[in-house]
């Protein structure tokens, strides 16, 4: 039995049961809620590796769960992945928008859910395990311990925004694809959603760029992608 606990938020019974049986299948400890308020204080309380999290709930909606969860210093770093029946993009974006690291859409197919979980979960522990650091102008990135210094203050970042980072600075001078960067940090491929990539590119200028409205460090390479300088 892995030490990795998953919260399951969703208020249909028969789809908790369902993720459930699967997680735990493939040896996670699991945590159900099935309202959006009972999710925030399960999360604070027993601080989940990773949350399934649907956005139609009662009490607190999705979308709500997400804003707190990302506000509480104790668990705002803990992957999100969304679980909706809207197929709207405004949702999909809204929910990037507010910190959720993943998106899938009902109806879903298990093993894809149980896939994303595991590359999800992966990526993080690669993240905690990877000793080295990087620093350029005012900008300092500690890999191992997962922390971005901006000016000697920490930066806040999903692990989204924070794999985003560190696979450009990793490859730091290269111009990397929409395309590359979703599969290298979303592990599959997101036909058409590349729009994904743009959202947290977005967020991540606003936190670490002096003026996002002109960024030196992530350039946008027009009709291509994007890169982080090299100087």
């Amino acid at each position: 039995m892995s030490d990795e606990k998953i919260l399951i938020v969703d208020d249909e019974q028969n789809i908790v049961e369902l993720i459930k049986f699967n997680l735990e299948s493939s040896g996670y400890n699991v945590l159900c809620a099935y309202n959006g308020q009972d999710a925030v204080d399960i999360a604070k309380k027993e601080q989940p590796s990773l949350i399934l999290l649907d956005l139609m709930l009662p009490v607190k909606d999705g979308l709500e769960v997400c804003k707190e969860i990302r506000r509480d210093i104790l668990i705002s770093n803990t992957p999100i992945i969304m679980l909706t029946a809207k197929c709207e993009e405004l949702d999909k974006i809204l929910g990037l928008e507010l910190g959720a690291d993943d998106y899938i859409t009902k109806p879903f197919s298990v093993r894809e859910l149980i896939a994303r979980v595991k590359a999800i979960l992966r990526r993080t522990q690669y993240s905690n395990n990877n000793h080295n650091s990087f620093t350029i102008q005012n900008l300092s990135i500690d890999f191992s311990k997962h922390e971005v210094k901006k000016d000697g203050a920490i930066v806040d970042l999903t692990l989204k925004e924070f794999e985003l980072l560190e696979h450009l600075v990793k490859n730091r001078g290269k111009v990397l694809t929409r395309d590359v960067l979703l599969d290298k940090i979303w592990g599959y491929e997101y036909i058409g959603e590349t729009r994904t990539v743009d959202v947290h590119i977005r967020h991540l200028r606003k936190k670490i760029e002096d003026d996002d409205s002109k960024p030196k460090l992530i350039e946008t390479i027009r009709g291509i992608g994007y890169r982080f300088s090299e100087h």
